[in-house]
């Protein structure tokens, strides 16, 4: 008997095809506290697969714009795998994938005896897969009302809690009704209106796998995203609150070869190892720890083309992916990295031009990240840094308390408050 876990997906929300909720879901009850009414807003935007150079090279005006009065880094780095989840849920906790659970889009765990997938609901939901203290969790805790569209976590109680106002992923809400409830929100009574808001969009991730990076349709893609930018502000705007932006990617895009695709190495013994990845990070699981020494020398013997073979503790210092590193047990016994541009594929699955979760350092796994409002200086260009730090960076303008423990540290974004 063996076990295969193998899902290749279009790295975002949108493959997800289980029956979809369109309705808000509302936590009674809950209320700011006084103190909380007197702290200024925040909305944390995310566009999935926005590369730090997009905005650029499509001319997205707003974004432009909005930039230009306030923050831009040269880029962001994601945490590795550069992949959807794993780097959302690094965004929303502060931690690197390894630290927080989320070790991949697709993984396996041992101790449960089941995988993790991101279209699978009941998994999703299952807060037990969940490590840290989401951002929107430490706010509830302290009394501050958050509201969530579409967040990586959010589904989930983590630690018991949800935001106030969230929704189950669906991609059948039109995005004038996505903007009419952020607005909405905001115009709550005080006790009830959410200090911080969470906002996910799917779109440019989608164009970039299907049509690739350099793409009229990714282009298409980030105007709308840009668009949605345009108009959010300027409902928000009319709302006369101090209210502040955060604009990020959970990583970037890169065209890849489709002309020679990857197959799984051959000298890989299904019958010993359970198998969990993605396109371009794989994972075995040994039922037999005794097995890890022969399979991992059968791979290095086989030198399968385009792969790079790794044990947990010879991966790059950089991804923060060592056995050291696993908190939960779930990044593997062998891991199966595969060598850019190259990517995993089979004869029935549809050909992506565009692809991510390759090394974190690689440029054009690089992510946008700009903010704008009244705590943010204007006209400054910041450094590439790494994406776990914009979690104490929410906390500071929200005068949330931190948990300890945390990868990101608050003075690498501290100079670029007022």
């Amino acid at each position: 008997m063996y076990r295969v876990f193998l899902f290749f997906l279009v790295g975002s929300f949108t493959c997800q095809v289980y029956a979809q909720d369109t309705t808000q879901q509302m936590i009674p009850g809950r209320t700011n506290s006084g103190e909380q009414q007197q702290k200024p807003y925040l909305i944390l935007i995310s566009a999935d697969g926005f590369r730090w150079d997009l905005a650029d090279k499509y001319h997205a005006v707003h974004l432009l714009s909005l930039r230009k009065g306030g923050v831009a880094a040269e880029k962001m780095i994601p945490s590795y795998p550069s992949v959807t989840f794993p780097n959302h849920y690094s965004l929303a906790t502060g931690l690197y994938p390894s630290h927080h659970g989320i070790v991949n889009n697709t993984f396996y765990d041992r101790k449960k005896g089941r995988g993790y997938r991101i279209n699978d609901r009941t998994a999703v939901q299952d807060s037990s897969w969940y490590g840290g203290l989401p951002i929107w969790v430490l706010a509830e805790q302290q009394r501050m009302v958050t509201a969530n569209y579409f967040w990586v976590g959010s589904e989930a109680a983590v630690a018991g809690v949800h935001p106030s106002y969230y929704y189950y992923y669906n991609s059948k809400t039109s995005m004038d009704s996505r903007l009419q409830r952020v607005k909405d929100w905001l115009s709550l009574p005080e006790d009830r209106r959410p200090h911080l808001i969470l906002f996910y969009m799917s779109q440019v991730d989608h164009a970039e796998h299907l049509y690739g990076p350099d793409s009229k349709e990714a282009g298409e893609a980030v105007h709308l995203v840009d668009d949605v930018i345009g108009r959010m502000t300027q409902m928000v705007d009319s709302l006369h609150l101090s209210v502040n932006y955060i604009f990020v990617a959970d990583h970037g895009m890169a065209a890849v070869d489709t002309l020679h695709g990857l197959t799984l190495p051959s000298s890989i013994d299904t019958t010993k190892f359970t198998v969990s990845g993605t396109e371009t990070l794989v994972s075995l699981y040994a039922h037999d720890k005794k097995d890890i020494a022969s399979q991992y020398a059968a791979l290095k013997k086989e030198k399968p083309d385009g792969w790079n073979i790794y044990l947990p503790d010879e991966t790059p210092a950089h991804w923060h992916y060592t056995s050291r590193d696993d908190r939960y047990g779930r990044m593997g016994d062998i891991l199966l990295a595969a060598q850019y541009p190259r990517m995993l594929y089979l004869s029935d699955h549809h050909v992506h031009l565009g692809e991510h979760g390759y090394d974190n350092h690689l440029s054009d796994m690089g992510a946008s990240f700009y903010a704008w409002g009244p705590a943010f200086k204007k006209r400054l260009v910041i450094p590439a840094f790494e994406n776990v730090n914009v979690y104490p960076l929410i906390a500071r303008i929200l005068g949330l308390s931190l948990p300890e423990g945390l990868d990101g540290k608050p003075e690498v974004l501290k100079g670029i408050l007022r």
